[in-house]
């Protein structure tokens, strides 16, 4: 089990701020904490040593670069082969998020592509996998909810 950090109001802010723009300067976050820029680095260098904040990168509006179409898949395995699925599993480009779960299926898959032959075809390679004994598939409508901000 991953050991917890304590992150106090201004750890929170700072990486709430830094959710929402990580470009933001320090003398800019330093301004709108009331904080120096020196605090601000430190506490941003100590996030980052701790595994806090693990990187910096860009939100991609998937939609807008042609990958349309969301589904979630639900995989069933053989257990004696799974371990090998969830590799081969990692190395499909479409397939952009794998979970481990509880219940009646093995993984949750979250899969993006820009149509749905697409859709069709990467289905088909997960139901051809050795080892994988059904998916159920679930075709995304809309989103209601996308949460990038984890202190909001």
């Amino acid at each position: 089990m991953s050991e917890h950090y304590y992150l106090d109001d201004v750890d929170k802010k700072i990486i709430s701020i830094l959710q929402q723009d990580s470009r933001i300067s320090f003398s800019r976050l330093a301004k709108m904490l009331n904080l120096s820029e020196s605090t601000i680095h430190m506490r941003i260098k100590r996030l980052r040593e701790a595994g806090v904040i693990r990187g910096f990168c860009i939100d991609v509006d998937l939609d807008k670069v042609g990958m349309n179409v969301l589904a979630f898949v639900l995989l069933k395995a053989d257990p004696k082969n799974y371990e090998d699925i969830l590799k081969k599993l990692a190395e499909i480009k479409e397939v952009f998020e794998i979970y481990d779960v509880t219940g009646e299926y093995y993984a949750l898959l979250k899969v993006r592509v820009s149509d749905k032959e697409e859709l069709a075809r990467v289905l088909d390679k997960l139901g051809n996998m050795e080892g994988v004994t059904s998916t159920y598939t679930m075709f995304v409508l809309r989103v209601i909810k996308d949460k990038k901000n984890a202190f909001e």
